[in-house]
């Protein structure tokens, strides 16, 4: 009776569903044929009944428990796959072309080898596709990657410190949108909210659900309502803590969910201030520091310095220089009264 089977091929992936017949458990290593070739899986499940599940489309079976050659074959192409790497980017670089090579895999039987790349734009391989066929002599296939593929074929640490979900135990990806994080309260830094991948965190799907469901018995931030008589804007949530941050002309506190709901909880306004206040001291600056003065004597003045006097020499020499230019100027103004006074005359006669 055919039962079905979930294989994963890398430790971290999505897995694939196939029909068998074998006795297998959890963790058997077996041998598939894929659109890619023959392939070596390990089982993630334990077989499970066909009447589970309504399958529109009919499975490949699973063609053998992998044996002691499958695995040391395996472990061959491993290798083979390493230098193909050095190979394949030693002539993307004669090539000149952009885009930068990510990982190398082979198929079970060594006919095709697959490498994953990055480019930033459509890259024109024709040529380098006849120079590597050349090469490894089987089938070629260059497959283009995203950042967050990239991210989980090569893996890393997050934020967290600890390894990053997709390269640990993420078999597909999620949709992840800037709504999650708003949801959630958090600061929208893009620089503290995306991951290695440069892509919105993983993670802030986890949680989003349960944020969703929490908010929803609280009031929403810009609500205005009356407290003991006192009217107050609510202007932020601690969903953990079921705290509600209120604003009351200008004095910030926090209140319980209870308390808010229920107001006669709350003290008198007069003493409403001994709840939870958020009191943040100014920083204060450092006094400027003052230039030392020098001591003034007893009975100086404080007047502005005299200035220093020129030179004697210069001095009247400058004053000499003046006073021929003035004297040239009356003696040329003199001048012409007098011929204007001469041209009268001589007109007075004339007539």
């Amino acid at each position: 009776m055919e039962r079905l089977a979930a294989v994963r091929f890398n430790n971290v992936g999505k897995y694939y569903y196939f029909s068998t017949t074998l006795d297998l458990h959890k963790g058997d290593l077996v041998v598939v044929e894929t659109i890619r070739g023959l392939e070596m899986g390990e089982l993630v499940f334990d077989l499970k009944e066909m009447e589970e599940f309504e399958l529109e489309t009919e499975l490949k079976p699973i063609k053998r428990l992998a044996n002691r050659a499958d695995r040391e074959v395996y472990g061959i192409n491993q290798i083979k796959a390493e230098k193909s790497f050095k190979i394949c980017k030693e002539i993307i670089a004669e090539s000149g072309l952009d885009m930068r090579l990510i990982n190398c895999e082979y198929t079970l039987d060594a006919s095709k080898v697959i490498f994953m790349y990055t480019a930033d734009e459509r890259v024109d391989f024709r040529e380098l596709l006849k120079k590597l066929a050349s090469v490894f002599k089987c089938r070629i296939e260059l497959r283009q990657v995203g950042p967050r593929d990239k991210a989980k074929i090569i893996g890393g640490l997050g934020v967290c410190g600890l390894p990053l979900c997709c390269s640990s135990f993420l078999g597909e990806f999620d949709g992840v949108s800037i709504n999650m994080a708003k949801n959630q309260l958090l600061a929208i830094n893009i620089d503290k909210i995306s991951g290695a991948c440069g892509r919105l965190l993983c993670c802030l799907k986890y949680e989003d659900a349960a944020y969703s469901e929490l908010k929803k018995k609280f009031p929403k931030i810009g609500t205005r309502t009356t407290l003991n008589g006192h009217n107050v804007k609510v202007i932020g949530l601690n969903v953990i803590s079921d705290l509600v941050k209120i604003d009351e002309d200008g004095n910030i506190s926090f209140i319980t969910l209870e308390e808010y709901n229920h107001p006669e909880l709350l003290l008198d306004g007069e003493t409403k201030k001994e709840v939870r206040t958020e009191d943040k001291p100014k920083e204060e600056r450092p006094p400027r520091r003052k230039r030392p003065e020098k001591a003034k004597a007893e009975g100086e003045k404080n007047e502005r310095p005299k200035r220093r006097p020129a030179n004697k020499k210069a001095h009247a020499s400058n004053r000499n220089n003046h006073a021929r230019n003035t004297n040239n100027t009356n003696t040329n103004n003199h001048k012409s009264r007098n011929n204007r006074r001469k041209g009268n005359r001589h007109e007075e006669r004339s007539h």
